[in-house]
């Protein structure tokens, strides 16, 4: 029996009473309710923010990084290309000193051009390619 009178009690309906301390009571319950939503609403839009603010950062770096990559490999290749200049560059200080030389310049001339001196008989003899050119052909 106990059963169905509390059965009976739980479908009462209870009445609040209307007084003005139940209605400051609710209504600090709404402010309260309604500043928890404003607060999750600010919080929210903040974290969007920052979230957005952290990607864009992000992002920069990241391009930032392979724009500083590209220009370290540029700067290796053009040293190894300054190397090869100044390499190429002492070569030719060399020949201008040479070239300045009469000798030099009269033994290039004889060997190039075949110029000889007087009295002098040139002859031609044929290179080492030549040479390896007609052993396979006189071998068949």
């Amino acid at each position: 029996m106990s059963l169905k009178r509390d059965n009976q009690a739980e479908k009462r309906e209870v009445t609040s009473i209307r007084n003005d301390y139940v209605r400051s009571v609710e209504m600090e319950g709404q402010r309260k309710k309604a500043h928890r939503v404003r607060l999750f609403r600010r919080l929210s839009v903040f974290g969007v923010l920052v979230l957005m603010a952290t990607i864009w950062v992000g992002s920069t770096i990241y391009a930032q990084s392979q724009t500083i990559s590209e220009k370290e490999l540029l700067r290796e290749e053009t040293l190894q290309e300054l190397e090869a200049v100044e390499k190429e560059q002492s070569q030719l200080e060399e020949q201008i000193l040479l070239l300045n030389d009469e000798e030099y310049l009269a033994k290039l001339a004889r060997k190039d051009y075949f110029l000889s001196d007087e009295g002098e008989i040139i002859f031609t003899t044929p290179t080492d390619e030549e040479k390896d050119e007609e052993k396979p052909a006189e071998e068949e």
